[in-house]
């Protein structure tokens, strides 16, 4: 037998392992020379499971940010949730790239290979891919709770900051400490557009229609009897 069948045969995941050891921006190739910079949307979280609204935000955020993609960064482990209840990392990454059905739309375990837990750390080391311009997607649940997040302030002055409404954050972001602190550095949604180009801190706010699909909701129906 091919060496290369004895080896899928003998993966006890089912081909799990290799699925998620898919290309990586880790290893993403500089653009060719003269090309503008690659303009990347960061969606970091748990994915305990990936669902069909982490796909909808995202591509709101190719269209409306002018983004070339956007990369999913699940977590190995968020510092702010529980473990108990959180699935493998491979599992998650198996279920974000079955939701993730879309060429610009990529999932990766890139924190887990960086070796960081805070988005602060992570954010540092991606400083140096100059051949990028990296906005961080996040919810306005998100935007409330940011005081709460290592080093929170780092975070603004790393990276532009697309914040997406969410039911019933939104009103209480808008009012909170970060947005409040940083409210000189708001652009307004018709700029949207021009996010990953400015220095930050820079940061937007963006109406969104809500989606019904919820990590909670989902894990909460998998264990009804």
């Amino acid at each position: 037998m091919p060496a290369g069948l004895k080896r899928e045969a003998a993966d006890p995941t089912g081909g799990l392992r290799r699925r998620v050891r898919l290309l990586s921006p880790v290893a993403e190739p500089p653009p060719p020379a003269g090309r503008r910079p690659l303009r990347v949307g960061l969606l970091g979280g748990s994915f305990n499971p990936a669902h069909e609204g982490h796909l909808y935000v995202s591509l709101e955020a190719l269209r409306r940010l002018q983004l070339d993609q956007v990369w999913w960064l699940v977590s190995p482990q968020n510092p702010l949730k529980p473990r108990a209840g959180m699935a493998p990392l491979e599992e998650r990454l198996a279920s974000a790239h079955a939701v993730a059905r879309h060429p610009a739309v990529r999932v990766t375990s890139l924190e887990s290979r960086l070796g960081t837990r805070y988005t602060a750390d992570t954010l540092n080391r991606l400083k140096s891919w100059k051949d990028h311009r990296f906005v961080w997607l996040i919810g306005a649940d998100n935007l409330a709770q940011l005081p709460r997040w290592r080093h929170w302030e780092q975070v603004m002055h790393a990276c532009p900051i697309a914040v997406f409404e969410r039911d019933p954050y939104s009103y209480g972001a808008l009012a909170g400490a970060a947005a409040t602190r940083f409210a000189g550095a708001r652009l307004s949604d018709a700029r949207a557009a021009e996010l990953a180009a400015c220095a930050p801190p820079a940061w937007v706010f963006l109406r969104l229609r809500p989606h019904p699909a919820s990590s909670t909701e989902i894990r909460r129906a998998a264990d009804q009897p």
